[in-house]
């Protein structure tokens, strides 16, 4: 994998990180249910894709994975925990050697199913073209579900997480595994 590749996934790694965060204020616990998005109907764009990375983890290959993980490590004890009670996470990151090589209507299929979400996040950038949408799938109190989806000209990113998800475990991991840290708590004074 070259450098350029591996700067572009960690980069992609860090953002999902960051939006991820984000829900993490929200400061609210989450349990699942049917949250899972149809994202394989976007495996066509794979075609066009200079780069593509997919990740399917349903609960079984996640549970696999977490047997790996060493529980006397105190981080990696804290994800251990997390991914135990996911059903399912689901990414698709496309990278397009040209603007225009995927649709407004591929984004809008994606759209169309958060319909009943709620939008927490919504980010706008005319100048770089860059779109940002956090969504959380409530029932009550509980999330069922996440989904982020970051678009831009020349990438297209969705994050679908299907299960509960201890957001307040999840903030204990900001700085560690390419999530950034945020210092949420920290005011930031610019001094002159």
């Amino acid at each position: 994998m070259n450098n350029d590749l591996k700067n572009r996934l960690v980069m992609v790694a860090k953002r999902i990180g960051m939006l991820i965060l984000l829900v993490v204020a929200c400061g609210v616990s989450a349990w699942a249910q049917n949250a899972q998005l149809q994202i394989a109907n976007l495996d066509k764009l794979a075609d066009r894709a200079s780069e593509t990375v997919e990740v399917n983890l349903d609960k079984k290959l996640l549970q696999l994975a977490a047997k790996f993980l060493n529980s006397n490590n105190p981080t990696e004890a804290k994800v251990k925990e997390l991914v135990n009670g996911l059903e399912g996470v689901y990414v698709r990151v496309f990278e397009f050697d040209q603007p225009g090589e995927y649709t407004a209507s591929d984004v809008e299929s994606l759209r169309s199913q958060l319909q009943g979400w709620s939008k927490i996040v919504g980010v706008r950038s005319r100048k770089q073209g860059e779109n940002v949408d956090v969504h959380i799938k409530y029932n009550g109190d509980a999330i069922l579900g996440l989904a982020i989806i970051a678009a831009d000209p020349k990438t297209l990113t969705v994050v679908n997480i299907v299960g509960p998800i201890d957001l307040e475990k999840l903030s204990q991991l900001e700085g560690q595994f390419g999530i950034p840290s945020l210092n949420l708590d920290k005011p930031k004074i610019k001094v002159r």
